[in-house]
């Protein structure tokens, strides 16, 4: 018997070898020599004294039983332990990824690095955002079976020259960072009288003091939230940088200076709303009608009663619009973590742990540590505080 590859998207078969002998006209096959059977023996093997050289026929002998698994390992291993819209994501790259290599005649699975070297440069003729193009090629390699990946040498050499000219001809414009004074421009407009204005004031100052990431809000559930009147504990049970969801609480102190602006007094109310629904575990995030009650998410089939991501989007722009903020179109969720992550540099602190960025991150140093530091030591200060003492 010899065992299937382990393939996405098919069931796994088990195809049955018969052996047969090739004879030549002219001789009998009692003329044959006996094949010898197939050593089981490789550099780690250890043979004790007397004992026999192991072979094929004293291996176990496998059945269909023994390479397949059920229907709930199948999600799973299509699922790759990744967040749901990673694991869609990379399902579709491969998708498209077999589908070129079918009309340019090539083996998908697994693939020659020649072929892969190709499929990168065919991305790149496609004018793709280099991020974009190393998660295709990502999705790519992480499919093939483990001893017969594709070499990635020649293919980040090529990528990586891409990469300088691409930067040079297409500036990434960033999501504004959205600050103190937006942020309380933006909850101005909530209705704290209508259940949206209640959820989109808590999206404002917890997402914001959270640092959290769009993806995060969405995925936050009632039992995440642990509200003290010193603040608000957060437990974030996965991110970017958590990819084995061990887990991680972020505190998000209170705002005594105004009860409007306080995450705390925004997170009870919101709660509170919810719990007036009958609503009192699962998805802290809810999608609502014009009048202020549950949508109804009988069809939303890959997020259930979970928002999406570009959900949470919307809200922050439509806040920043009805703000009459400059550049509304361009606001992000997005834009409250970059905020509240440049606040905590301008201040001297460090956002890496708040924000749940992997210890040393070239980001958090790049975007606002040095961006902080450059600014507060710029030499202009120098000049405007001469001018100011006439020294």
């Amino acid at each position: 018997m010899t065992p299937a590859h382990d393939t996405e998207g098919t069931d796994l078969e088990v195809v049955e070898v018969v052996e047969a002998e090739l004879l030549d006209d002219d001789r009998p096959p009692s003329a044959l020599a006996p094949t010898a059977p197939k050593s089981l023996m490789d550099q780690h093997t250890i043979l004790y004294p007397g004992q026999p050289m192991p072979a094929t026929a004293d291996g176990p002998q496998y059945t269909r039983r023994d390479y397949e698994v059920s229907p709930e390992t199948a999600r799973r291993l299509e699922e790759e332990s990744a967040p749901h819209n990673t694991g869609r994501n990379y399902r579709n790259q491969r998708r498209l990824f077999a589908e070129w290599c079918e009309s340019m005649g090539r083996v998908a699975r697994p693939c020659t690095t020649a072929t892969y070297v190709e499929y990168c440069a065919h991305l790149i003729a496609r004018e793709m955002r280099p991020n974009t193009i190393s998660t295709y090629l990502s999705a790519v390699r992480t499919w093939m079976p483990d001893d017969k990946k594709p070499g990635t040498g020649l293919a980040r050499a090529m990528l990586r020259e891409y990469r300088k000219s691409w930067s040079k001809r297409n500036r990434v414009k960033k999501a504004p960072a959205i600050t103190a004074a937006m942020a309380r421009a933006m909850v101005d407009t909530c209705n704290l009288r209508n259940p949206i204005g209640l959820r989109d004031r808590f999206v404002l100052l917890v997402g914001r003091k959270a640092l959290n990431r769009r993806i995060e809000l969405a995925n936050l559930t009632i039992e995440d939230l642990t509200v003290e009147d010193g603040g608000v504990a957060e437990w974030v049970a996965y991110s970017k940088t958590d990819q084995d969801a061990h887990g991680e609480e972020t505190w998000v102190p209170a705002d005594a200076d105004d009860p409007r602006y306080d995450p705390v007094e925004a997170t009870r109310d919101w709660l509170n709303f919810l719990h007036r629904l009958g609503v009192d575990s699962g998805p802290v995030l809810r999608a609502l009608t014009v009048a202020g009650t549950l949508q109804s998410r009988v069809t939303a089939t890959t997020r259930g009663d979970f928002v999406t991501g570009d959900a949470v989007n919307d809200w922050i722009r439509g806040r920043a619009y009805a703000a009459g903020l400059p550049n509304w179109q361009d606001i992000t969720a997005h834009g409250l973590r970059r905020g509240g992550a440049q606040e905590i540099a301008d201040a001297g602190g460090d956002p890496t742990k708040q924000g749940r960025w992997a210890e040393g991150s070239a980001t958090v140093k790049k975007e606002y540590l040095d961006r902080a530091q450059s600014r507060a030591e710029n030499p202009w200060h120098k000049v405007a505080e001469q001018q100011r003492t006439g020294a």
